[in-house]
């Protein structure tokens, strides 16, 4: 499998394609990581150094490796935060020349825009363009709970509510959604769900909520998920894998006491999954 991946890149911690490349490629995947920044840190330190990269040095660098004749190989274009308007077009005009190369291949959007704990964080245009362009021509997308209502205008709290809104957003384009940072009210105490949705039916799984904020995890998530799905073509089975290796990796970080993500440590969780988790169909 072959994954072009177009995301953020910091030296120092694991967020953006610094947080899903090396996964990816433990799992087997080769992935060929274009960047859109160059940060020193993630900004949530609230300082960081290096550059924003222009939307047509990324172009360059996409037209580039489509001029080795790499894009009938690429199964997946996955793409993550988006820092500004320029770049959302330039991961769609890639996904369209990617998938004139491959027909079969399928673009996985993650359309980070905040949390329910920080609300929206990115610039106001953002969730515009992934709502009208992006999201649209997505066949997976990964939102957490806060993004999938953001999207659709609702207020997903429920099972049901959650699984009405992943339907509206279904109904926009991407087939497949994993939904994120589910917090249902009737959930079991300490505890949080990922649901995933695709045209077979919808399945939770939960996990231990762990006391611990995790910058670069939905990173991982969306990139495991993807490739598991991609793989297998089961969203019980990719759900199922994902959440055995991010809960291990954010129970690794937790236990070192550390803030960033301990990406490598953890590597054996993506690996070989403990699969301690089981997904339940609910539709």
């Amino acid at each position: 499998m072959k994954i072009l991946s177009i995301q953020s890149a910091v030296a120092y911690g694991h967020v953006g394609n610094s947080a899903a490349v090396f996964p990816l490629q433990r799992i087997g995947v080769e992935v060929l990581p274009v960047y859109t920044v160059n940060f020193s840190n993630h900004t949530g330190y609230g300082a960081w150094k290096g550059p924003l990269i222009a939307p047509e040095q990324v172009a360059d660098v996409i037209a580039g490796i489509e001029d080795r004749g790499v894009f009938p190989e690429i199964d997946v274009v996955l793409s993550g935060y988006q820092g500004g308007v320029g770049i959302g077009d330039v991961i769609v005009d890639a996904v369209k020349r990617v998938k004139e190369a491959n027909p079969s291949a399928i673009y996985a959007c993650d359309p980070v825009m905040g949390n329910a704990k920080s609300g929206c964080f990115v610039a106001p245009e953002i969730p515009v363009l992934l709502r009208e362009r992006v999201v649209p021509a997505a066949d997976l997308i990964t939102p957490n709970q806060f993004e999938l209502g953001f999207l659709t205008g609702t207020d997903p709290s429920t099972l049901e509510s959650t699984l009405e809104s992943a339907d509206l957003a279904r109904a926009m384009g991407p087939r497949t959604i994993l939904v994120t940072s589910v917090e249902r009210p009737d959930r079991e105490p300490d505890t949080i769900e990922m649901l995933a949705i695709d045209d077979s039916g919808a399945w939770i799984v939960t996990t231990p909520m762990l006391p611990l904020k995790a910058n670069g995890s939905g990173d991982v998530t969306a990139a495991l998920f993807t490739a598991h799905y991609r793989e297998t073509g089961s969203a019980a089975t990719a759900l199922e894998r994902t959440a055995s290796s991010i809960f291990d990796l954010i129970d690794a970080t937790h236990r070192s006491g550390q803030r960033e993500l301990q990406l490598v440590e953890a590597q054996e969780f993506y690996a070989h999954p403990r699969m301690q988790f089981t997904a339940v169909r609910v539709r």
